[in-house]
This record gives C-alpha cells, sequence and structure tokens, in this order.
C-alpha cells in the first residue's frame, strides 16, 4: 500500500511557551495548575475548533499551557501506514504493522503545528532526556525513537499519537475556563488510550455527573 499524501510531521517538541509554542515543563507547576487534568469542552467555548473536544493538559503554569486532544481522529491516515511514511518500518512490513499497532489511533493533536508528533503513553517506557512524566503514569515524548520503538514492538504498553497541539499564553487557559468555555476535571487514563474516540467525550461528562443532553451555557467546574 502506497504512504497517505500527508507532510511528514515533525517529531521534535516545540521549545518556548506562548503563542505556537508548549511551555516546557516549569517549576510552578503545582496544585494551582492543571497538569494531568482533563478539559471538556462546554457549549460556551466560543472556538468551534474545539467543539466537543477532550483535552489531556500535558504542562500548566503560569506562563501557559500545552494539552492534546484525545477524542479527535487525524483523518485519513493510519498508524500503519504512517510509520511507513515516516521511513520508521519499511513499506514491506505494513501488513506486520497493521497486526501490531493498527489499533494504535493517530489524533488531531490540536491546532498548533500539525506537522509535530506528540505521543502520550504509559510509564512503562522512558527516554532518558525526552520523555516528560505528566501524572498518574502518563508520559509525553516527541522524538522519533519512540516511534520506531513502537513499530518493533518494544514501545509502551498503551499510546496515541498525536499531530499538533492546543496552547495557551500566559491566562489563557484560565480566562476561558472562567468564561465557561471548559470544564477541568481528574483524568482517567484509561479513556486517553481508549480506541472509541466518538465516546469519550460522553464518558467524561457522565463520570462527573454530568448528562451531557443538560448541558448548559452555565456548567461549572468540577
Amino acid at each position: 500500500m502506497a504512504p497517505p499524501q500527508h507532510r511528514k510531521p515533525d517529531p521534535s517538541p516545540p521549545a518556548r511557551a506562548g503563542r505556537g509554542a508548549a511551555p516546557q515543563q516549569s517549576s510552578l507547576s503545582g496544585p494551582d495548575f492543571l497538569d494531568g487534568q482533563f478539559l471538556v469542552a462546554m457549549p460556551g467555548m466560543a472556538d468551534e475548533r474545539f467543539a466537543r473536544s477532550l483535552i489531556y493538559v500535558c504542562a500548566h503554569s503560569a506562563d501557559g499551557a500545552m494539552g492534546i486532544i484525545v477524542n479527535k481522529a487525524a483523518t485519513d491516515i493510519s498508524m500503519p501506514d504512517l510509520l511507513v511514511q515516516l521511513d520508521v518500518a519499511p513499506e514491506a512490513d505494513a501488513i506486520r504493522l497493521r497486526e501490531r499497532v493498527g489499533h494504535m489511533p493517530v489524533l488531531m493533536g490540536g491546532p498548533v503545528e500539525g506537522r509535530r508528533g506528540f505521543v502520550l503513553h504509559t510509564d512503562d517506557f522512558h527516554i532518558q532526556q525526552s520523555t516528560l512524566i505528566i501524572d498518574d503514569g502518563i508520559c509525553l515524548t516527541a522524538t522519533v525513537e519512540i516511534l520506531r520503538a513502537i513499530a518493533s514492538g518494544e514501545g509502551p504498553a498503551s499510546a496515541v499519537l498525536a499531530l499538533g497541539y492546543a496552547g495557551w499564553q500566559a491566562g489563557q487557559l484560565e480566562s476561558e475556563i472562567m468564561a465557561n468555555g471548559w470544564l477541568n476535571c481528574p483524568a482517567d487514563p484509561a479513556l486517553i488510550f481508549n480506541a472509541d474516540l466518538d465516546a469519550k467525550y460522553d464518558l467524561v461528562l457522565r463520570a462527573n455527573g454530568i448528562d451531557p443532553a443538560m448541558l448548559s451555557m452555565t456548567a461549572g467546574r468540577a
């Protein structure tokens, strides 16, 4: 099978905080920040790109925030095809890859830098100086080495690959939450890796005692 006609994602992570870049891990992170939580888009979300989005927050500090949308699939591309496209595995291995990683979603991680690849994964895999430990056994790695490990069957037990990410400048996410754009709540690691992307949004709401049919513009924080 020929690889899909997509631009190759750049697996290297962004280096600084602010619009169009993800913040590095900050010593300011603490109980007032949302690292390791879910953001659930509410009816008050003004940006249609995030409608019904479920975002896992990877980094949040006074400098800004960065997260990955975990319930929206990248269009017209699969994990086996992507590994071949990136020259991580030869095209001759496509059948083996479909058996090994065909179940692994490729996500539309956010509108910022869609050529960059980010792997959210369980903490049984670690690359020194490249893997960011987020919370509750969840890590983020943005190097091609993790893709090679996944292709060879030596990667983490559970993982999702996201193309792009969501980013906020200092104070921007807090303002959107206050405007009822987002509900923040504890993250369920199992839902991050749940392959049923369409079900994730409603499952998170119900887990927090919210009937999706009863959402209103005045939804508060969990």
